[in-house]
């Protein structure tokens, strides 16, 4: 068994498969080994992997390989599905395990052939070269529109025909029930068997689902569902150990392992999953009753609430995060005394006993904190909404709700009692576990989305996979208008209401892009203020969210939508909008990610349709104001409340969110040694996640 073996094209050295030291046939969990948080080995990698292939060299690269599938498959006309079939397996195979370039070249181009006949499709160069790639073991940076589905199915065939477990993982439930039924064809003709894993799979069944050829899941479900699997066989390393154990009832669940371990992933909207997600790790938990602890979370806030910023702390920015002073710490030093002499004098029991946290420093410290940050960073409308009662999570990139998710340490609980909703127990934590762990693991990971670039040396770095940019099939017919800066939200308003009625006098549909869900409503009721009939797509209304993007497309039509990053949901422009310059997309606010900002200008002009794009901007847009810094002062000193030169916005924008990305950056590193130093002190105490 080879250490690694040469890359298909360009020479590139790919992980073997299977890696070395992993015997397949008796170990419980077939993954990769986690190799360590070393920074100068991250560095290293991420410096080797993600420096830039020549332009030029890169496209020739790409022509050849495609040119080749594309002839030979001009002679595959002729084969039975037998015989298709039967080349198709042989094909996959060699070109999985080996890499060879022409055992490639003939895969792809008998499952080409095969989506041709099933699905009327017939793959363009840059889904063939983008599936070759994601086969191969690369993020792929594939523009949005230019057919990201196709791709990542016939990637998925050539590793499920190779008899390799395949999995393709999405951002949501309804991406992949969509992809698996829009490719299922492609599946059956050439049989394949699809499994579907969402949050409506009942989790008895979800064992048959990842037991077929091929499984569609979320990035959410495949991690909770890894995570029960370690808790379920925690201490037990092979399936025939763990069969000895439940004959003599050593382990106690006898529910059947899910996973059939970590072979081979193809990650939709990577970016999103493997950086944009990262900064929390995923807890698996059980529900405890609240019992009498509202009593005690009530108090944490009247205490919160009463003392002052700058005398009992600060607020640290970029995020606002509060951090006890030394006079906050003698406050609540005076206040667990006074507690302390109140129990003994009459022996009232108060939120103190009931939680028992007042007694020790640390314990006090850390759920004062967590008050301070429910009071005074987490807003309402923007990191969460009141929906029936209950506090929902907002996906801060996605504008999705997250209901199953919940904050932990106590900070749900706090959020739940100052919005004054019934409150839940704290959880009791099983096992926990980062993205870029999760995925790191995986024997071969691949991945795409349209926004890569900007990441490609931290994906090198912690996933030791190389990015790849596939060029698109039409060159882009995208006008982008001059920006505009402005001096705050009222004339940034009023200047995007005039946008949207210059657009729409000259026929063009509109997509209005916000950060939040408060930003969406306000700039809704600007709209609205106007005349200027439109649709809302945010955490509130999204349950038509399919037929809402659907439509944004239509004449006439103005949507205004949080973030439309990760959405996956075609926009249809209709055939006269596109004769009057197709759909216009309006970014109100950057992000915190210059990613985020191309993802929402994508949504338009797609394989080379017209459209064009404007940013509209202010000086006090929540990016601007927390991460402009010096650059922003400097600039106002300079230009005032505006206009501003295209080059001044260009400097403000690069400060700003670079800025934002290396703090953010700085935190997912911080989770991942964390998580890293989590299971290294496990591991020495003999227990597992």
């Amino acid at each position: 068994m080879r250490e690694s073996m040469r890359g298909p094209v360009g020479g590139e050295r790919l992980a073997a498969w299977p890696p070395v030291n992993i015997p397949l046939a008796s170990r419980l969990f077939v993954e990769r080994r986690d190799e360590g948080d070393w920074a100068l080995d991250r560095w290293a990698s991420g410096w080797w992997l993600s420096r830039p292939s020549p332009k030029r060299q890169a496209m020739r690269r790409q022509q050849r390989f495609v040119a080749q599938v594309v002839a030979l498959g001009e002679t595959l006309h002729g084969l039975s599905q037998t015989e298709l079939l039967a080349q198709a397996r042989a094909a996959a195979e060699r070109a999985f395990v080996t890499g060879q370039a022409q055992a490639g070249v003939r895969a792809l181009a008998l499952v080409r052939e095969a989506a041709r006949r099933t699905l009327g499709l017939l793959a363009y160069p840059p889904q063939v070269y983008g599936a070759w790639m994601l086969v191969s073991g690369h993020l792929i940076e594939l523009d949005t529109g230019e057919g990201k589905t196709l791709t990542a199915a016939i990637a998925a065939c050539v590793g499920a025909l190779a008899g390799v477990p395949t999995h393709v993982i999405t951002v949501n439930d309804y991406l992949a029930q969509r992809d698996a039924q829009k490719m299922s064809a492609l599946f059956g003709y050439l049989g394949l068997r699809v499994g579907v894993v969402h949050s409506g799979v009942a989790q008895a069944l979800r064992h048959v689902e990842y037991a077929q050829d091929l499984t569609y899941c979320t990035n959410k479900d495949v991690v909770f569902d890894y995570l029960r699997d370690r808790v379920n066989a925690r201490g037990v390393h092979s399936r025939a150990q763990l069969t000895v154990r439940r004959l003599h009832g050593q382990v106690h669940s006898q529910e059947p392992l899910r996973l059939r371990g970590l072979h081979f992933a193809i990650v939709d909207e990577a970016d999103s999953i493997l950086i944009d997600e990262a900064r929390t790790p995923l807890i698996l938990s059980a529900a405890r009753e609240a019992g009498e602890e509202t009593r005690a979370y009530e108090h944490l806030l009247r205490v919160a609430a009463s003392m002052q910023a700058p005398l009992h702390y600060r607020l640290v920015e970029p995020h606002r995060q509060p951090e006890l002073k030394d006079e906050g710490r003698a406050l609540l030093e005076d206040l667990a005394r006074e507690m302390d002499a109140r129990d003994e004098h009459d022996g009232d029991t108060g939120p103190d006993a009931l939680m028992g946290f007042w007694r020790v420093a640390w314990v006090r410290e850390h759920y004062i904190v967590q008050a301070l940050r429910a009071l005074h960073v987490f807003k309402r409308d923007q990191h969460y909404v009141v929906h029936e009662g209950k506090i929902v999570i907002v996906d801060e990139f996605t504008g999705r709700l997250l209901p199953d998710r919940s904050w932990e340490q106590g900070l749900h609980q706090l959020v739940e009692v100052k919005e004054g909703c019934k409150i839940s127990g704290q959880n009791r934590t099983l096992a926990r576990l980062t993205y870029q762990t999760f995925f790191a693991r995986y024997l071969r990971l691949s991945g795409m989305s349209g926004t890569l670039r900007e990441v490609s040396r931290e994906t090198a770095g912690v996933f030791k996979v190389r990015t790849v940019r596939i060029e698109p099939n039409r060159p882009s017919r995208r006008v982008t208008l001059p920006p505009r800066l402005l001096p705050d939200q009222p004339t940034k308003h009023h200047a995007i209401v005039d946008d949207v009625r210059e657009r729409l006098a000259v026929g063009q549909s509109v997509l209005v892009g916000t950060r939040s869900v408060r930003a969406s409503e306000d700039i809704s009721a600007a709209l609205t203020a106007a005349g200027v009939p439109h649709q809302v797509l945010n955490a509130r209304q999204n349950a038509d969210e399919a037929e809402l993007v659907a439509r944004a497309g239509q004449p006439g039509m103005v949507t205004v939508a949080t973030n439309m990053a990760g959405r996956g949901t075609d926009i249809p422009v209709a055939p006269e909008v596109l004769a009057r310059g197709g759909l216009h997309v309006v970014l109100t606010e950057w992000h915190e990610s210059a990613r985020i900002d191309r993802q929402l200008v994508g949504r338009g002009a797609r394989q080379g349709e017209p459209g064009s794009c404007r940013t509209i901007v202010a000086l006090d847009d929540e990016v601007i104001d927390k991460h402009g810094g010096t650059t922003l002062k400097m600039l106002q000193a300079r230009y005032g409340g505006g206009p501003w030169p295209e080059h001044a916005m260009a400097w403000l924008q690069k400060a700003a969110q670079g800025a934002a990305e290396s703090h953010n950056a700085a935190q997912r590193r911080h989770t991942l040694k964390a998580d890293h130093h989590m299971r290294t002190q496990l591991a020495f105490s003999g227990a597992t996640e």
